[in-house]
């Protein structure tokens, strides 16, 4: 090797020659395979960095002591170390090094072209984490229990992040029942007051925007990359609790798979990842090794027995939520099938079913009278096929090379009104049908959408609709271990027979003396009034304010009855309303 000239002053702690390198070096290397070798994903260790000087010194360093290496005819300039170095032949000379002020990241480092350690990950990261910013917004929440106010309104904050078409995406629940949203950016001390342009409760994501042109200025767009593989990296930034400005945590990709979504109560495909996610950085981006984003922070498991399990909304549910918004200039929702499917995996189960040895599939249990399937499948059929991709018989279908998912997923990735060829076999038949896909309407509902809850008074009983978050106010969030076993029950296995079917409740008794006797129902189901089966909230409403027969007549869950004389009962109600300050014996849902 040529001898090159040692600097004057100080002897470099970082020696001259290497045999093996510790950092990526940005000098060009000829052998692509060579750095293959070194900068393995094995190899490389991600180490996050909170002093930015610090940082920059130590890759100025390893960067002059690669160059020494690499070019040895070169002189090294007087002064400062950490100065780029100057080289007589033009076409030898490296890409120049991201000024110190960018150099501020939690890792110095990225992946850069095909091969670990092509070129320093500043140059496309920070301009990545310019666009993500703080989330603020003023929640007011319904009062479920009491469903004519809301509760004290709160303040929240959150991360989000720009993308193309002057818009912002973060989670549905950062903006949840909003009076008012603003965003700040990254380095700024101004909040721009934002609108909501559409909500995904399903998979937990909303979009907003800023009308004020000072907001979008000097803001570069996120750009989406592709579904990373398992023991990919990612870095995921926003603004956590811990500290006002912004926060940037690593990790890698420890699973993939179909996911528990929280927030809207559905299974959607998700990212499990060892980097830290706490309160705040929902919403906030997941970035690969080049900079583009991969997914959306917005969940973790918080359990004694586990450390560091985030999970990532990935970029298909992503761009699912931005095609159906741009599709439908709305938010439609992710269809589903909508059947009820058992595993097939007993050969005497498949033998009687009549199914041949190379066949597999799923048996369908029950169909959703509401969806469009009732018309056309029926129970014991079994699905061998979704859109010509064939199903196993544990109900997964392949995904990538070497894995499986759930063949939900191939549901999911269709949009609402689509149509889909589904194979079955009934009574040893195949058929094919071209089914319209729907979105999936549960008996008692996940979310209200926004929407205030309805309500309806009558003599002091209040008649409210059954609903998550309904339970949820009256039993606290371990409702599925204190609310009654049969409202669960009907949470989750009831169907509704009818698109406007509703589950109403007698939800409290309002004390007065018309209802002595009645004061301990509470959350009881109401069957029918006066002999007629009550379907749903209004048309309980319309009856009761119709009803001129002597006495009111509810008929109740466990064989009780309420009876009511008719004209006392309605002249009772305005006093009832007055003593506990009530504006209106109904919601205006039921007025209209």
């Amino acid at each position: 090797m040529s001898q090159v000239k040692p600097k004057r002053g100080r002897k470099p702690k970082v020696p001259t020659t290497q045999e093996t390198l510790d950092a990526p070096s940005t000098s060009i290397i000829a052998s692509s395979a060579v750095m293959d070798d070194v900068f393995s994903v094995s190899n490389v260790e991600i180490i996050p960095t909170t002093n930015p000087s610090t940082l920059a010194t130590a890759t100025t360093i390893s960067t002059t002591s690669t160059n020494h290496q690499k070019h040895p005819d070169h002189r090294p300039r007087r002064g400062r170390p950490k100065k780029i170095l100057k080289h007589e032949n033009p076409e030898e000379k490296p890409p120049p090094l991201p000024p110190i002020s960018t150099l501020g990241v939690s890792w110095p480092f990225e992946n850069g072209g095909d091969s670990v350690g092509g070129g320093p990950a500043v140059a496309r990261v920070v301009p990545a984490m310019d666009a993500v910013v703080k989330v603020f917004c003023v929640h007011t929440e319904p009062n479920f229990s009491l469903p004519w106010q809301r509760k004290r309104q709160y303040s929240s904050s959150s991360s989000g992040f720009v993308i193309s078409g002057r818009r912002v995406l973060t989670n549905a629940h950062s903006v949840e029942h909003y009076t008012q949203v603003k965003l700040k950016k990254r380095g700024s001390d101004t909040k721009y007051l934002a609108t909501v342009l559409a909500i995904g409760t399903e998979c937990d994501i909303a979009m907003l925007t800023v009308n004020d042109d000072e907001f979008w200025e000097g803001v570069s767009p996120v750009e989406f990359g592709e579904l990373p593989a398992l023991q990919d990296a990612v870095t995921v930034v926003g603004y956590p609790i811990g500290g006002d400005t912004i926060s940037v945590t690593s990790g890698v990709v420890s699973r993939i798979e179909i996911l528990s979504y929280v927030h809207g109560s559905t299974e959607l495909l998700g990212l499990q990842i060892d980097a830290a996610i706490n309160s705040g950085n929902s919403g906030g981006p997941a970035f690969n090794d080049k900079g583009k984003c991969v997914g959306i922070a917005f969940q973790s498991l918080k359990h004694e027995d586990v450390e560091n399990i985030g999970y990532v909304i990935p970029t298909p549910v992503i761009m699912h939520f931005i095609q159906d918004y741009k599709k439908n200039g709305a938010y439609t929702g992710f269809p589903i099938l909508g059947v009820e499917w058992q595993k097939m995996e007993n050969p005497d189960l498949r033998m009687a079913m009549g199914m041949k040895p190379e066949q597999k599939g799923v048996r369908i249990r029950r169909i959703d009278p509401t969806a469009p399937e009732y018309e056309i499948l029926k129970p014991s059929d079994i699905i061998l096929s979704f859109d010509g991709v064939d199903i196993a018989n544990d109900g997964t279908v392949p995904f990538r090379h070497g894995e499986r998912i759930g063949f939900s997923y191939l549901v999911s990735q269709k949009y609402t009104g689509d149509t889909a060829a589904v194979k079955v076999l009934r009574d040893s038949k195949i058929l094919n049908f071209n089914m319209k896909l729907a979105t999936h309407r549960r008996l008692i509902p996940s979310h209200n959408k926004g929407r205030p809850p309805s309500y309806y008074i009558i003599a002091g009983f209040v008649f409210s609709t059954v609903s998550v978050p309904y339970i949820r106010s009256e039993y606290g969030k371990d409702y599925e271990y204190e609310a009654p076993v049969k409202l669960l029950d009907k949470l989750l296995y009831s169907m509704p027979q009818s698109p406007d079917e509703q589950l109403v409740v007698v939800s409290q008794v309002l004390v007065a003396d018309i209802n002595i006797g009645y004061e301990e129902i509470v959350n009881t189901q109401v069957l029918a009034f006066n002999g007629k089966p009550v379907k749903n909230l209004k048309c309980l409403a319309d009856m009761v304010e119709n009803c001129d027969d002597e006495f009111l007549k509810f008929n109740l869950e466990y064989d009780q009855i309420v009876v009511l004389r008719t004209k006392t009962a309605k002249a009772a109600t305005l006093d009832i309303l007055t003593t506990h300050c009530i504006p209106s014996a109904m919601s205006d849902d039921l007025k209209k």
